[in-house]
């Protein structure tokens, strides 16, 4: 790109990246790339650059259909057998929400068996929410659950907090025993519901989840994280 026209989107993008920390609010949305084109007399390839600019240095995140919005510092995740992140938000001040997206019985085959230490073809829960942090798109999670625990425990749940939900109807309280955390590109059903473009990759992180009383698996999870909305917080004590 000639000269002129990268001094030009750096120029936009300083010109943005001031309003931004002086004007607008975290989740804020941004002008449309035509509307700022217009308003600086550029093509929408020289805005988009200037934008990729405020992308790569954190201040803002697209989401995928709905714009370009302002983004807040990344949430810190606990990996500790005793964090409880919804409720760690929760003391922080941050609203959340937990929607159901479906929920089915299967068999349990290969690692979903061997997680939760059943016979391979026993039943479980198969049950999938959308997490949501500040009304924007945080986590997708496949839960798997014995379905010894219970139809009632399958039946009654439509979206909230699956921990309690479970320590409700059946009295079990849950601790992590382990996490495995990796990268993977995002699955086109998961960057939907985080609305996240194309090829973007995921933090993905897979646990267990134990009764605290008889030290058996009740979850195995699957959580696949918008990786601009989280950071990892380790507790080694």
């Amino acid at each position: 790109m000639p000269a002129s026209g990268i001094t030009r989107y750096r120029r936009i993008a300083d010109i943005l990246e001031n309003e931004i920390r002086s004007s607008y609010e975290v989740g804020a949305r941004l002008p449309g790339e035509h509307e700022l084109a217009e308003r600086f007399g550029v093509n929408r390839h020289t805005v988009r650059h200037a934008i990729d600019m405020l992308v790569d240095a954190g201040l803002v995140a697209r989401r995928h259909g709905a714009g370009t919005f302002v983004a807040g510092k990344p949430l810190a995740y606990p990996v500790g057998s005793g964090s409880r992140f919804t409720e760690s938000l929760a003391k922080s001040g941050h609203s959340t929400q937990s929607t159901l997206i479906k929920k089915a019985v299967q068999k349990a085959h290969g690692g979903v068996a061997q997680k939760l230490k059943l016979k391979d073809g026993s039943k479980v829960f198969a049950i999938e929410t959308l997490r949501s942090v500040d009304g924007g798109p945080f986590c997708v999670i496949s839960h798997f659950l014995p379905a010894s625990l219970g139809p009632e425990l399958f039946d009654t749940y439509s979206g909230g907090s699956l921990h309690a939900h479970i320590e409700k109807v059946t009295g079990r309280q849950l601790t992590r025993t382990r996490s495995l955390i990796t990268t993977v590109p995002a699955h086109p059903e998961d960057a939907s519901l985080l609305a996240l473009p194309a090829n973007q990759w995921v933090l993905r992180v897979k646990s267990v989840n134990i009764d605290t009383k008889t030290r058996r698996p009740v979850e195995y999870a699957v959580t696949r994280f918008r990786a601009d909305r989280i950071e990892l917080s380790v507790d080694l004590s």
